[in-house]
């Protein structure tokens, strides 16, 4: 199987993953109760929010080895990741104030966990900056790779934020001990839904790499043109 059609299968099963993921957000699942129609942003909100923590995850590793080997592959990545990423993190907050407003009533609140998603936000938007500011590529890519690593700290106390100040934040209803609970529809629907995000965010990475390939390929016939 060549690249190609590799990349065209992946296309149309991700196509296909996200109509189905449409149809379980807005017909199979039922309103919530206590919060209505509003609530289905969730199953955007949520996977938008995994897919930025998989996709600074991935900065991260390649950041790592980035500078400890100097290897372009990996630096290639943690590019293709931060930027592919960047865009999962603003609809996490974006969608974040539109769930919010019709039941906390207000766009935002200064929570931690908001707090520390806006910060990753910042982290993706200061990574991409510093691959643009510097005149010389290398310097540029290892500050953005420090940026990489030092920032990845905000991952782990994001995820966890809801979890270690309870008092301000409602229990979660995934993975949040023996209490918490979702009912299994919604449950179903919440993992299928962000398995479609995951597949949509390798889509856009395996693009983005065949970019920074062709680039680099550019790059070289331009250095031995005469």
């Amino acid at each position: 199987m060549t690249k190609n059609t590799s990349l065209t299968i992946h296309g149309i099963v991700t196509l296909a993953w996200l109509l189905v993921s449409l149809y379980l957000i807005f017909i199979f699942v039922p309103t919530d109760v206590n919060q209505g129609n509003v609530y289905r942003i969730m199953y955007i909100h949520v996977p938008s929010a995994w897919t930025a923590f998989v996709a600074y995850f991935i900065l991260f590793l390649g950041s790592v080895r980035y500078l400890f080997k100097r290897s372009p592959a990996a630096d290639e990545l943690a590019w293709s990741a931060a930027e592919v990423g960047f865009v999962f993190c603003s609809c996490v907050l974006i969608t974040g104030p539109l769930w919010a407003k019709p039941i906390w009533g207000i766009w935002w609140t200064w929570d931690p966990r908001l707090t520390l998603t806006f910060i990753l936000w910042l982290l993706f938007v200061a990574y991409l900056l510093l691959r643009s500011f510097f005149v010389n590529p290398e310097q540029g890519a290892v500050l953005s790779a420090v940026v990489g690593v030092i920032g990845f700290v905000d991952v782990p106390v994001d995820y966890m934020a809801i979890r270690w100040w309870r008092t301000q934040h409602p229990q979660p209803v995934v993975f949040g001990g023996p209490n918490s609970y979702l009912p299994p529809s919604m449950k179903f629907t919440l993992f299928f839904t962000a398995g479609a995000f995951l597949c949509l965010f390798f889509y856009l990475l395996r693009h983005r790499l065949n970019y920074g390939r062709m680039r680099h390929e550019l790059q070289q016939l331009r250095r031995e043109a005469p």
